[in-house]
């Protein structure tokens, strides 16, 4: 959270933009969540030619007329703030700045103002706007889940990578450019389309070796989608049954952190922890 300016201006501005416990701080926020939405959906509505064609100029108008708004917004921010280069490197100020680029660069890269739906990720305020506070605790066993499960889904993609180059270049061998497969980077984009089960259906395998190799690595594809969701389940399961868990300690000396949130010691090498 930044910290107001020390003028008396400044700061009162500061708790309207960025304060949620006054009246005008949360009207402030509703009315940016109400024209967050609006852009998008002109932006949407830009997208669709039956509906574009016949007032372009409209749409047009109300996409700059969204982005002026969002730039004077953005302005008022980095004003009112002690310190404006930290907040602009901050996530919010990123996603601030990212929310205006895309009609900006549509004068240069025509199209680009499609781009303008990255500020839905600027709809997280909403959580501070309406105080949902109840919503944290999930938050955090979730995080605590992804943290928890990042070692053993690290083993299980670099698996995952070495399979999909070796089935890759597999295929190259088998099939050959008379299929299709005319290096073995395509050989590769085809082993990770059929391993997820999408199955584009652009390239395909014509010989009889080729199809059975096939047939065996769509049924492993099942067993990539369901292992790093039994991981992060697992995880999850731990996190929510034990609410401690999801504010871990952590082991300064060997690393270890799957312990209680009570814990005194490391269950590892027994040193002790520190909260």
């Amino acid at each position: 959270m930044p910290r107001p300016a020390r003028s008396p201006w400044r700061k009162a501005v500061f708790d309207v933009v960025f304060e949620t416990h006054t009246t005008a701080g949360r009207a402030f926020d509703a009315a940016l969540i109400v024209a967050i939405l609006g852009s998008v959906a002109v932006a949407l509505l830009e997208s669709m030619s039956a509906v574009d064609q016949p007032h372009p100029a409209v749409f047009r108008r109300l996409e700059w007329g969204f982005t002026l708004l969002f730039t004077l917004e953005y302005a008022v921010r980095l004003w009112c703030v002690s310190r404006a280069r930290k907040y602009a490197t901050s996530f919010f100020g990123i996603v601030d700045l990212l929310a205006l680029l895309p009609t900006y660069l549509s004068i240069f890269i025509p199209g680009a103002q499609g781009l303008i739906v990255i500020r839905l990720i600027r709809l997280v305020r909403i959580f501070h706007v309406f105080n949902m506070r109840r919503f944290q605790e999930p938050a955090r066993a979730i995080l605590s889940a992804l943290r928890s499960s990042r070692y053993p889904l690290l083993v299980f993609l670099t698996g995952l990578l070495s399979a999909v180059v070796f089935i890759g270049a597999l295929m190259y061998v088998v099939e050959g450019p008379a299929a299709g497969f005319s290096s073995i980077p395509v050989g590769i984009y085809w082993a990770a389309v059929t391993l997820t089960t999408l199955g584009y259906g652009d390239l395909v395998p014509i010989t009889a070796l080729g199809r059975g190799l096939t047939t065996v690595i769509v049924l492993m594809g099942y067993w990539v989608l369901a292992v790093p969701v039994a991981i992060i389940s697992v995880e999850l399961s731990r996190a929510v049954a034990s609410p401690g868990r999801a504010s871990k300690l952590l082991c300064k000396e060997c690393g270890a952190e799957d312990h209680e949130g009570d814990a005194l010691h490391c269950r590892r090498c027994g040193a002790a922890l520190k909260g």
